[in-house]
């Protein structure tokens, strides 16, 4: 099968062998998978991830340096189901989609992220934990499934927050983790979420997802904006969705007393606060990471019912030839928000309007 291959930091398009379903597993074709951020931070800091995992006691036997296939955010048609899955929740023809991880006889691996053994969602098949399989409800189409996965994460932001009723949102930075933030925000009926971004493509896309208040940090610092229209007096919390050094720190100095400051955004360099800021002001800081089982499957469901419109997210797609040139093409905000990997898709980036 084509697959898009990451080694040491570089991608290269090539042929490698089709997988085959062991004891459990289904074969699927992939009908598309999305291009995450932390994909990129894999291919470029792929050995800092593995030492500050290491450091934070979680096991992985990833090489950065040996050959590997990402793409966790995916929607796939399964092909045919190996040995051992009477029983299985789906059958050949079924469109799915699937929490990237497999249940093995060793215990859970990672798919299509920090894992040289399962293949993600740059290629043209897949192999799945069969009972991990989600069927995709109310004839969602591919594309728009294959976003549960990042939009889940802004779920579990969300849902980490302990929204009050009169709470008020900041999400520093209009990224697809960002935009999955604000959707998940309004989803919930905040009525007062101020996004901003240096990109007026993405300040655009977090009106769409559902931003009530869009500005350009070079014009009005996010917390100025706050308060112009909040008048400074409900509570607020802050998502930091960017993951830069520094902007942590920034984050809590322009907090006001007694907020929450939720950390979504994925810093891969070293940072630095001043505790005291925290402390004087009394802030509350919490750090999030993925979802779990029962926020993916909702997040499924909402986004087949309609309660949540994903569609502004997508602003191009390509096949698998095209996938260097699309996450060279996700440097620049201006250009794309997120970008499909679709097997037998065009080999250059197409954009899709807004």
């Amino acid at each position: 099968m084509r697959a898009a291959i990451a080694n040491s930091g570089l991608l290269r398009v090539g042929e490698v062998d089709d997988p085959v379903p062991g004891s459990g597993e289904a074969l699927v074709r992939v009908a598309a998978c999305g291009i995450c951020g932390s994909d990129l931070h894999a291919l470029r800091h792929g050995d800092r991830m593995v030492e500050q995992g290491r450091e934070a006691g979680l096991p992985t036997m990833f090489d950065p340096h040996r050959d590997h296939i990402m793409g966790h955010e995916f929607c796939a048609e399964v092909v045919e189901l190996g040995p051992d899955t009477q029983g299985s929740p789906v059958a050949p023809g079924d469109l799915v989609t699937s929490i990237p991880i497999a249940l093995t006889a060793t215990g859970i691996e990672p798919i299509g992220a920090y894992s040289n053994t399962w293949n993600g969602g740059y290629a043209e098949l897949m192999r799945l934990s069969a009972a991990m399989c989600v069927k995709v409800p109310n004839g969602l189409d591919h594309r728009r499934a294959a976003l549960t996965e990042p939009m889940a994460v802004g779920r579990h932001a969300v849902g980490k927050a302990a929204l009050q009723p009169r709470d008020t949102a900041v999400v520093l930075g209009c990224g697809p983790v960002g935009l999955a933030t604000i959707a998940e925000l309004r989803h919930r009926g905040v009525e007062t979420i101020v996004a901003p971004d240096y990109s007026a493509r993405r300040r655009a896309t977090a009106t769409a997802m559902g931003a009530s208040e869009v500005v350009d940090p070079r014009t009005e610092p996010a917390i100025d904006a706050w308060r112009r229209v909040t008048g400074g007096l409900q509570p607020l919390v802050t998502f930091e969705a960017i993951g830069v050094p520094g902007l942590l720190d920034e984050a809590m100095k322009a907090a006001p007393p007694q907020s929450r400051i939720v950390v979504v955004g994925v810093c891969m360099e070293t940072d630095s606060i001043h505790p005291f800021v925290g402390i004087s002001k009394e802030l509350n800081l919490q750090f999030v990471l993925g979802y779990d089982p029962f926020e993916f499957l909702d997040t499924l469901r909402v986004i087949a019912e309609g309660e949540v419109d994903v569609t502004p997210l997508v602003t191009g797609v390509c096949g698998i030839d095209g996938v260097p040139d699309a996450f060279a093409a996700l440097d620049d905000p201006e250009e794309h928000v997120k970008i499909l990997v679709e097997p037998g898709g065009p080999a250059t980036v197409a954009s899709l309007a807004l």
